[in-house]
């Protein structure tokens, strides 16, 4: 069975599953709805992949904190990743694997939280299948495209409803909401503040992959090539189908993240008033 057919199968059955939605998901569907849309499909949880995307920012952190010559190419981007392997085999050793994909910490966060379900990533890049199927077998992690969701929303007649407006994400996380956007990684994980401007590199798009590797094979003042494999970055996955141009997307999931960030912001500015108040009694 293929993906699509797999997820449906456990549907069917009721077996207990969660869904990942990967941070692109805003230029897809709209937030609540989706994630009560999801929960009536069957999943007993939603959480956001950028939850798993905050543990990927802290080991690349900790990596080129640790040791001052380190020197890493991301991989939360299953494509590029693989033609690392195939093309340029002799870099694989910085290939930043210490640090999970995103996907990849999500699950692990499930496995611990939500034991005996099975994590499903749904998300816009078909090679995420080969990271799960040929990386990370032991996760048992079913990935679908937002493209192959829509045809298991239809297989079990899901339409949207006002109600389901009334439905949060199990786990969230708003400060790495950025990730689907070229550059995502080095500015949600703050590498700024640790690295200067020449020691990190941003690209996005194939046609400019190979150029970005010469320079940081020949180049040993980059410190961090943060690279993805579809122009713009993840907002352009191939499992996306949407009318909008890449500034059009690219403003979706700015709009979300910002949204994010202030809720995060005014409920810290709450708590910490609330404990003010509670001190002076």
């Amino acid at each position: 069975m293929n993906e699509p057919e797999i997820l449906i199968d456990l549907l069917e059955k009721k077996q207990p599953v969660v869904a990942m939605l990967a941070p692109s998901f805003p230029i897809v569907y709209q937030y609540p709805h989706i994630a009560g849309k999801l929960k009536r499909l069957g999943f007993a949880y939603v959480v956001e992949v950028s939850a798993g995307a905050k543990n990927t920012n802290s080991a690349a952190i900790e990596i080129l904190k640790n040791d001052p010559k380190a020197r890493i190419i991301t991989s939360p981007c299953a494509s590029f990743v693989r033609m690392i392997r195939t093309k340029h085999p002799h870099l694989k050793q910085f290939l930043g694997f210490a640090a999970d994909s995103p996907m990849v910490a999500t699950a692990r966060i499930v496995n611990e939280k939500y034991p005996g379900h099975r994590a499903i990533f749904i998300g816009p890049c078909n090679a995420k299948k080969l990271e799960a199927n040929e990386d990370y077998p032991e996760l048992e992690i079913v990935s679908v495209t937002y493209k192959q969701m829509k045809d298991v929303f239809d297989h079990f007649q899901i339409q949207d409803e006002p109600n389901d407006k009334n439905t949060k994400f199990d786990i969230e996380e708003a400060n790495t909401r950025l990730y689907p956007i070229s550059g995502g990684l080095a500015q949600s994980s703050l590498v700024k503040d640790l690295l200067a401007d020449d020691e990190i590199e941003v690209v996005s798009g194939w046609q400019n992959c190979e150029q970005a590797l010469k320079r940081f094979e020949t180049n040993e003042r980059i410190r961090l090539l943060d690279i993805l494999f579809c122009d713009g970055g993840c907002i352009n996955g191939p499992g996306i189908d949407s009318p909008l141009n890449t500034d059009q997307r690219r403003e979706k999931v700015i709009e979300f993240w910002k949204k994010g960030t202030e809720m995060t912001f005014f409920t810290t500015i709450k708590q910490m008033l609330a404990g003010l108040s509670k001190s002076k009694i």
